[in-house]
Parts: structure tokens; C-alpha cells; sequence
């Protein structure tokens, strides 16, 4: 099992970047694959990217393509999501996920596809 802080929200102006930060501990961060997700109230928890324990490969939500990156670096058991021109539907808490790596047959893009959660850390974005 493995402890999840995040860090880096805040409120900014659409077009603005943030960068997001989620330190683990108590786990060996290099074997668990990472991902990011986000809710709103009254929607269900959206997957925004995902990234294998070796940072090899990384999966997007169609809605972040090109926008948003996703990146690791295990020496440091840190995980990050850059997320550049934010725009008003960006606005959510996200949440930093954790579950022990293996072969990715498909991507893993639901919730429950992961075993442990940090407490959140709310971006808002103003238009």
C-alpha cells in the first residue's frame, strides 16, 4: 500500500498552466503504475492520464490530449501533471491514484482499476 499527497492546485485564469504534484510514501513508488483523475460535484470520477511504473507509456482522456502531461520520477516517488491552456471545464478536484503495475492488456482508465487514492487538491479555472 502506498500513502498520496497531492499538491499544486489553485485558481487560475483560463489559458494558464499548472503543474500538479502527488508524492507517495510508505510503498515502493517504481512499482506501481500512477494515474490522475478528477470529479466535480454531481459527476462521476473522470480519468484524466495515466503512466506505467517505468514512465514508458502514458495514457490521455481525449478531453487533455495535447493539453495536459503526465510524468514520473521515481527517484524522487513523485508524480506530476503538467496542464497547460486550462480551460473553465477543467475545473474539478483531482485526485492522484496508485495500484501495483503489470502487463496493461487495456489501459487502465477506471477507478476501480486502482488501490489506493491521495485526499484531492481543487483546480478552478475562471473564463
Amino acid at each position: 500500500q502506498v500513502q498520496l499527497v497531492e499538491s499544486g492546485g489553485g485558481m487560475v485564469e483560463a489559458g494558464s498552466s499548472l503543474r500538479l504534484s502527488c508524492v507517495a510514501s510508505k510503498g515502493i513508488f517504481s512499482n506501481y503504475a500512477m494515474a490522475w483523475f478528477r470529479q466535480t460535484p454531481g459527476k462521476e470520477q473522470e480519468f484524466v492520464a495515466g503512466i506505467k511504473r517505468s514512465g514508458a507509456y502514458k495514457e490521455y482522456a481525449d478531453a487533455v490530449k495535447g493539453r495536459f502531461t503526465i510524468s514520473r520520477e521515481n527517484a524522487k516517488n513523485t508524480a506530476f501533471l503538467q496542464m497547460n491552456n486550462l480551460k473553465p471545464d477543467d475545473t474539478s478536484i483531482y485526485y492522484c491514484a496508485a495500484r501495483l503495475d503489470r502487463i496493461w492488456v487495456e489501459p487502465p482508465i477506471r477507478p476501480v482499476d486502482y488501490s489506493d487514492w491521495g485526499q484531492g487538491t481543487q483546480v478552478t479555472v475562471s473564463s
